[in-house]
């Protein structure tokens, strides 16, 4: 197999512990990988500790990483998915007497409520999916990859995926269409 992979010889350098090939990779990758896990988690600190963590991971394996096996975005984003799984299992298994109080990173009382209460309202529904199934929307539509990218970070097929897209939009559109009445 031929591999155009475009992080190849990056990972190469971090791999021979080349400092600015680090920096390099972390610049190129942290916005897409903070971007998931806050999709996912709906926490940025959260999101913040889930990036730290597959960045160490890339940099303690970059030795190991095989080409031609996977595209190294590809298992990136696989890394970055099975963390944040494990955080929110770990999350359903945390109890607290109050939940924390957490600013809101919505825009200002000026930022209009209409459009606030549609975010939320998108939000919600997507928090409210399956989990298979908010994987699939969120990797699709907010990491903005294709079918075949998506379905190799999950593991599945495209077929797979695509079902898991259908059923997510079904879902969306019932939620949210419920909440216009």
């Amino acid at each position: 197999m031929k591999n155009n992979d475009p992080d190849e010889a990056l990972l190469e350098r971090v791999a021979r512990g080349d400092k600015g090939a680090v920096r390099e990779m972390v610049a190129r990758k942290l916005p897409r990988v903070l971007s998931l896990a806050n999709r996912l988690l709906g926490d940025r600190g959260d999101a913040e500790d889930v990036a730290q963590e597959v960045f160490l991971r890339v940099w303690r394996r970059a030795g190991q990483w095989r080409p031609g096996e996977a595209l190294f975005d590809t298992w990136l984003h696989r890394v970055a998915l099975n963390l944040c799984l494990d955080h929110l299992r770990r999350r359903r298994d945390t109890y607290v007497a109050e939940p924390p109080d957490r600013p809101d990173p919505g825009p200002g009382p000026d930022g209009g409520i209409a459009v606030r209460e549609e975010r939320d309202a998108i939000k919600a529904a997507i928090d409210a999916l399956p989990e298979r199934q908010r994987e699939a929307i969120v990797l699709q539509y907010y990491q903005d990859l294709g079918n075949i990218e998506a379905a190799a970070i999950m593991g599945i097929s495209v077929e797979a995926l695509e079902s898991l897209l259908a059923r997510a939009r079904r879902n969306l559109r019932a939620s949210l269409a419920g909440d216009q009445s």
